[in-house]
């Protein structure tokens, strides 16, 4: 690959994803010509159409593509969920365009700095946020790369300077394998992608190649229940790094956390759940091992405010209270429940879940039909296939018969605001990787005009 320095314009082929788009916000922040297209408009596509990247809509060839002063300084970046038959990537490989995936890009950005990665099947998102916003709060010059929009800073990008990068490290595809991390943390590593590695252990082996990939074990941190070797973190006494006495004040985490130096007392944290305070605590632990104030980190926890579609509040009063979440996968769910029974007890919760991809839905089922058969009520909308074509007999009908609850039915997502106001659930949950959230705004208008 020619340098990067050599290359003046790119082109992203599914240049919406939250993955693809804080690439191209960090090569427009670097003076190079973006644009890219994506299969439909998006909240993220108008913010970087309003930051100055043009995107189409259309798999027309566009003009950047065909009137080029010199090929030779042209990229094209692209993301897998993108067909290899769509014309524009057809075009792009008959031309033969340089062209490289996203995880091979981020590789040769973040190769020649600092390099802190979270991986996981799920978690990493949100601790990548925390891990970003510690170190910023904390006056490290960090370019970070995060696999959703930081509540604090309402980018997935920041661009402060090169002393660190943080990055999310994914796991589809084997992508996280392309990184070069200094410090590392697993979250998590249940089972999912099953359509990329055939089955867990397969999953598992990859986890382990990205660990091989850090120098030094000592910088490696991995959730106290992962069969994996380095710095155990989490609840049990036995663990390397300990999340300690536990209360809760008027809806906020406060903690102790016991590192093998020290013991860092009444840390406070906002976001609901024992799995974010497992998120919070793995962030805290990788930046003290980077180095910053283990008492000034711990005290940058209070002010984090979230990732987007995370247990996002969308309405709460003593009425009605609407939730978002991104959850798609049954550990995920699990984590929801846990959350929505701390920090809203005695209260009745409608779950409307919104499947994401025929493989998993299939690889999960009965996972999927466990965890949702917990909530007061069950709504499923159609499976969100994403990149997927349809398998013969999965859908959410097969999903729905699995489901050990009375209160369960089948909607359409045009029906989503009829079923949340027919309903007495108090707490509504929003569940999803699709388009689902989409319908939040619309759903929180309706209520507040109700009330």
């Amino acid at each position: 690959m020619k340098s990067l320095n050599n290359i003046s314009t790119i082109y992203f082929l599914g240049i919406g994803g939250i993955g693809m788009s804080a690439i191209a916000r960090y090569f427009h922040a670097n003076g190079k010509q973006v644009s890219g297209y994506d299969k439909t408009p998006t909240q993220l596509t108008k913010e970087l159409e309003a930051e100055g990247i043009e995107i189409s809509f259309t798999e027309e060839i566009p003009q950047v593509l065909t009137n080029l002063p010199d090929k030779d300084k042209t990229l094209i970046i692209y993301t897998p969920a993108v067909s290899r038959e769509n014309l524009l990537y057809r075009y792009v490989v008959k031309h033969q365009f340089s062209i490289l995936k996203r995880a091979e890009i981020l590789g040769l950005i973040t190769k020649d700095i600092p390099t802190l990665a979270v991986a996981g099947t799920h978690g990493k998102t949100t601790t990548t946020a925390i891990l970003a916003h510690i170190l910023k709060q904390c006056g490290v010059k960090l370019t970070a790369f995060l696999g959703g929009i930081s509540e604090n800073y309402q980018t997935n990008f920041i661009n402060d300077g090169n002393e660190a990068v943080v990055v999310e490290a994914d796991e589809f595809d084997r992508s996280f394998l392309q990184l070069s991390p200094n410090i590392a943390a697993i979250i998590s590593m249940d089972a999912d992608h099953l359509d990329i590695y055939g089955n867990k252990e397969e999953l598992e082996n990859s986890f382990r190649a990205f660990i091989a990939k850090v120098p030094n074990q000592e910088d490696f941190f991995y959730a106290e229940a992962l069969p994996l070797q380095g710095n155990s973190l989490g609840f049990a006494e036995d663990s390397d790094y300990q999340i300690q006495n536990i209360s809760i004040d008027n809806g906020v985490y406060i903690f102790d956390f016991k590192t093998p130096e020290k013991t860092i007392k009444g840390i406070e944290f906002s976001l609901p759940g024992k799995h974010n305070l497992m998120n919070a605590a793995m962030a805290l632990a990788m930046a003290i091992k980077f180095g910053v104030d283990s008492a000034k980190a711990s005290k940058t926890l209070s002010s984090f405010k979230g990732v987007r579609r995370r247990f996002t509040y969308h309405l709460r009063n003593e009425d009605r209270v609407l939730i978002e979440d991104y959850a798609h996968h049954p550990s995920e769910i699990d984590a929801i429940y846990q959350a929505v029974r701390e920090m809203h007890p005695n209260k009745k919760v409608l779950a409307v879940f919104q499947p994401h991809l025929y493989s998993r839905t299939q690889d999960f089922a009965d996972e999927f039909a466990a965890s949702l058969s917990a909530f007061d009520a069950v709504a499923l909308l159609e499976i969100y296939p994403a990149r997927e074509q349809p398998i013969k007999g999965v859908d959410s009908k097969m999903l729905l018969g699995k489901i050990k609850n009375e209160q369960k039915s089948l909607i359409t997502k045009d029906l989503v605001l009829e079923k949340i106001k027919e309903t007495s659930a108090e707490v509504i949950l929003l569940l999803g990787a699709g388009d689902i959230g989409d319908e939040a705004k619309k759903i929180k208008i309706a209520l507040n005009h109700e009330s």
